[in-house]
């Protein structure tokens, strides 16, 4: 465990407060949250759950300014919460079980689809659009699946439920923003239950990340609702591709072995 000094507090609270802002918009703040933990000197297992700590301040706080404006139901989608809890508290708990090489080579592919699909498709804006599942299947299915995702790895979860809430439910670009953090938001209470059991959290650098995440998502959430789709789909668009880039260059990602680099 590296020395919690007063600088590599004050570096993480920045790194937090990016992260926030980036994640209450397009998701993705994982990127730039998990390599400041890494590069802090924190393991691997104590950056994944002192990473859920502090996710919780942005995703929560995000979550209470869109509900505030009117953009999301809590009560109405607390079932959908409740099994994306139930997801991620099941991939935390099988973090040690899951192949990381198999994420880590699919990851950025599937990002680098995310970012074509909302830049290329012409017809995404901050109206609603036609349902292709219904809610209750959503719930049951892809719910929990995206948040046991979370659970096990974590980067890229806001632009799959974006992605789903936009293909499947519809929801306009603003509206999907909304739910997806009240989404994370569960997902990551499931993982951080496990986590803090296991006793892999630091929690002085953790608490002071959380407090530059709040601050950070309350900056992004407003921003979002006040510039919609405008702002919402180039960075959806670019936090995909940068984590995809930020995946590819980790030396352990198999797939730079697969093309010879």
């Amino acid at each position: 465990m590296p020395e919690i000094t007063l600088y590599l507090l004050t570096l993480l609270f920045i790194a937090a407060f990016l992260a926030g802002f980036v994640d209450a918009i397009a998701g993705g703040g994982g990127m730039i949250s998990v390599p400041a933990m890494l590069l802090a000197g924190f393991s691997p297992i104590e950056t994944l759950g002192t990473n859920k700590l502090q996710s919780l301040f942005g995703s929560g706080s995000a979550t209470l300014a869109y509900a505030r404006a009117g953009h999301v139901n809590v009560r109405s989608q607390l079932p959908m919460a409740l099994m994306s809890t139930l997801g991620g508290a099941l991939g935390a708990a099988l973090t040690t079980f899951v192949p990381g090489d198999v994420l880590r080579a699919l990851m950025p592919i599937l990002l680098i689809a995310i970012a074509l699909y909302f830049l290329l498709k012409p017809n995404i804006s901050d109206v609603d659009q036609h349902q292709k599942m219904t809610p209750f299947l959503f719930g049951l299915t892809l719910v929990p699946l995206i948040g046991f995702y979370d659970g096990i790895f974590g980067p890229g979860t806001g632009s799959f439920f974006m992605l789903a809430f936009v293909t499947l439910i519809g929801f306009g670009l603003l509206k999907a923003t909304a739910h997806t953090k009240m989404l994370n938001f569960a997902s990551n209470i499931g993982a951080f239950a496990v986590f803090a059991f296991s006793g892999v959290i630091l929690w002085k650098a953790g608490l002071v990340m959380g407090i530059g995440q709040f601050l950070g998502a309350q900056a992004g959430s407003r921003l979002a609702m006040k510039s919609g789709a405008k702002i919402i789909r180039p960075l959806l668009v670019t936090a995909c591709i940068a984590l995809a880039i930020r995946l590819l260059a980790d030396p352990s990602n198999p797939v730079r072995s697969w093309i010879g680099v």
